[in-house]
């Protein structure tokens, strides 16, 4: 197949949508949109340094694309990442090989020495990613629940002594209380790079400013007025609804906090009318793959984050 890999053009919207396209194909279980893809173009932290490539045919249609930057707040130098997504109908086709040496030669000019990638859990993308140099490290599954059928148990009439639920729009622009809860939840996330704490403002901005998050369903847990747990809400808007963070603060762990949360915020976006939830966790989590799926999730998938030095 006779390629060109170029930039994206972030004013092109036909570029937004191609992209989101192919990123569905390629891992339908996130939620992706063109409209969210053109956010993180304009609002991508500088120090990121997020590039977008995309493998165009000759009839200028988009067979697959990537991104590539920084790892954004690492403490350590030289980490950068690697994303590729190729529908399956284009596999083998040589879009990834084209994709994967732009972003890598992208990424040796930012002094990059050790790339981060996710990659399918099949044998096919597997041994694509280990022929490049790319050596497994973490695993990760996707679950997913029907919320249209699914049998959500009801929240616990009372609740437990001192707790209350809220939506994260009850919080109106104040936060913080949130982004305290957050920076000590992420903190303690398993995985392949220790990230410093991101100032307020810079967290706000990437975040809750992102028009696929959504306040009015993602839910908080407050223990006599203080925020314990979370669970955060992103959407496609139309049926597909993913939990993009759930955690509890480390004082509070122990009592069933987190899935109270992420129960509420299911039966809010049931309620909205989403058909389909998604999530993820590392499978070292048994903690919140236990919360999962007591709340009626099953594995879909499951990928590896594999690491190559260049």
């Amino acid at each position: 197949m006779t390629l060109t890999v170029r930039a994206l053009r972030p004013d092109d919207p036909r570029d937004a949508e191609a992209v989101a396209a192919a990123r569905r194909a390629t891992v339908p279980y996130l939620v992706s949109t063109a409209e969210a893809l053109r956010w993180e173009v304009a609002h991508a932290p500088a120090g990121q340094r997020l590039h977008r490539l995309l493998a165009e045919r000759p009839d200028g249609t988009v067979a697959g694309c990537a991104e590539a930057g920084l790892v954004a707040g690492s403490s350590e130098p030289g980490h950068g990442f690697l994303h590729t997504s190729v529908p399956p109908a284009a596999a083998g086709r040589g879009v990834g090989s084209a994709l994967v040496a732009a972003g890598e030669e992208y990424l040796a000019g930012l002094e990059v020495r050790r790339v981060h990638s996710w990659v399918a859990d099949d044998d096919r993308a597997a041994g694509f990613a280990e022929r490049r140099g790319y050596a497994r490290s973490r695993q990760a599954r996707f679950l997913g629940l029907e919320l249209h059928s699914a049998a959500l148990p009801e929240l616990p009439e009372p609740l437990p002594a001192g707790v209350t639920l809220c939506p994260v729009a009850a919080f109106a622009d104040d936060l913080r209380p949130l982004y305290e809860a957050d920076t000590e939840c992420a903190a303690d996330e398993p995985g392949d790079v220790r990230v410093g704490r991101m100032p307020y403002e810079e967290w706000l901005r990437h975040n809750w400013q992102r028009p696929d998050w959504d306040r009015g369903l993602s839910s908080v847990a407050l223990v006599d007025g203080r925020v314990a747990a979370y669970s955060v809400a992103q959407t496609d808007g139309v049926d597909r609804y993913w939990s993009g963070m759930t955690g509890t603060r480390r004082a509070f762990r122990g009592r069933g906090l987190a899935r109270l949360a992420k129960l509420a915020a299911l039966h809010r976006a049931r309620a909205a009318g989403y058909l389909h939830a998604y999530t993820g966790n590392d499978a070292t989590n048994a903690a919140m793959l236990a919360v999962n799926r007591r709340l009626g999730y099953a594995e879909v998938a499951t990928e590896w984050r594999c690491v190559k030095q260049l």
